[in-house]
């Protein structure tokens, strides 16, 4: 049997330097996607730093981005 995993939605709403801003997202349309991760996922925000050039470069602010939260063993 697989570990449960949450899955929430979340926009990078900017970056300084190697520092990513994120917060989930919102909708008030509940049949769209957005609007599903509204109602059924974590709300919140993540400040990441990113040290890896290679990957701070997939973070672009005003895209969205899935974060998966499965427990570590």
């Amino acid at each position: 049997m697989s570990a449960p995993t949450v899955r929430a939605k979340f926009r990078c709403s900017g970056k300084e330097g190697n520092t990513c801003f994120f917060h989930t997202v919102w909708s008030e349309d509940i049949q769209s996607e957005n609007g599903r991760f509204t109602v059924a996922t974590p709300w919140g925000e993540l400040r990441m730093t990113v040290d890896n050039p290679s990957a701070a470069i997939q973070f672009e602010p005003g895209k969205e981005y899935y974060l998966d939260f499965t427990p570590a063993n």
